[in-house]
């Protein structure tokens, strides 16, 4: 003989289940790298929201071009499933495979992490990604005299950019000048041909707290500059200029470049996944993705100059493409 579920004791258990399937759900999620950040942008959002519709960065690869990588760290030697997730290395000053820090380099081993960790449950933006490392010069605190190496590591990517499927550019170098206006250099030429060729570049503007000028490599045509607001808060912060095209939440704007990249690989997913006519919104896939961006941002306007940016919203971005795609 059963003895009778009270109608509370139900209701207790239908909570309870509610709480395993979202705590499931969280968990197959994983954590954000960067929570406040993460939750500012709406990457959080957007993770949930489109949970079984994109991959969330697998089939394409971003290259990190910085100052080298300890490869050894184990999130980087880890694998997901069959795939590792360092698709292929390279040292564009010494021109080999071995991307080693060398001199004072240091900052090249984590600048992937906020866009495309996957290691113990942790996870970066486009979290099922690959990343191709290319040391390009030997400090992220750089000169503009860099630009030759760096020219090197951008025409590497535009010979390889096929076969390792590199959709992404994260230029990370800044030499930590306030520049309003271009500096012509090597780099300038790999920069047009690699947003003919449909590939996001994109730069860090620097955390001088500068307002009328931002660093090289971010100054240049055909990088996009990536500014920042303060995590949890839409307060214009660190260097900014006339020429910043996007803020993403971080304290610090290698981070804000970084969110930003592995955003555009989600974005370009949705874009491919739908069928998107993307055409309409600008020359190249890179500039359309970036007025889908803008189009979709938080507008926030800077106090000192009087300045209008937009910040990024990821979720209504993809929210954007999925509406439009169906009319």
């Amino acid at each position: 003989m059963h003895t009778p579920i009270r109608f509370r004791d139900s209701l207790g258990c239908l909570l309870l289940a509610a709480v395993a399937v979202s705590t499931s759900h969280s968990a197959a999620l994983g954590e954000p790298v960067a929570p406040v950040e993460f939750r500012h942008a709406r990457v959080t959002d957007a993770w949930e929201a489109y949970a079984n519709v994109l991959t969330f960065g697998q089939g394409q690869t971003l290259a990190l071009v910085d100052d080298g990588c300890k490869l050894s760290m184990p999130e980087w030697t880890a694998k997901m499933g069959d795939r590792p997730k360092v698709r292929v290395a390279y040292d564009a000053v010494d021109g080999d495979d071995d991307p080693k820090h060398e001199g004072r380099g240091y900052h090249g081993s984590t600048i992937g992490i906020p866009s495309s960790l996957n290691y113990q449950g942790k996870r970066g933006v486009a979290y099922n990604d690959q990343v191709a490392v290319i040391r390009a010069l030997e400090c992220c605190h750089c000169k503009v005299q860099d630009s030759r190496t760096v020219a090197v590591a951008l025409q590497w990517i535009l010979d390889h950019h096929q076969e390792y499927h590199i959709t992404a550019v994260n230029l990370a170098p800044v030499d930590d000048l306030e520049h309003a206006q271009p500096v012509p250099t090597e780099i300038d030429e790999k920069l047009k041909l690699l947003r003919a060729r449909n590939i996001w570049v994109s730069a860090p503007t620097g955390n001088h707290g500068f307002t009328r000028g931002i660093s090289w490599p971010s100054c240049q045509p055909d990088c996009f500059a990536i500014g920042a607001v303060r995590p949890g808060k839409d307060e214009v912060t660190q260097d900014r200029s006339d020429k910043v095209d996007l803020l993403v939440p971080a304290a610090a704007t290698s981070s804000s470049n970084a969110i930003a990249c592995g955003a555009v690989l989600l974005l370009r997913e949705a874009i491919e996944k739908t069928g998107y006519d993307w055409k309409a919104d600008g020359k190249t896939l890179p500039d359309a993705m970036l007025a889908i961006m803008q189009r979709t941002g938080v507008p926030v306007t800077d106090a000192a100059p009087q300045r209008r940016h937009r910040r990024l919203d990821l979720k209504a971005a993809l929210d954007d493409v999925f509406a439009r795609a169906k009319k």
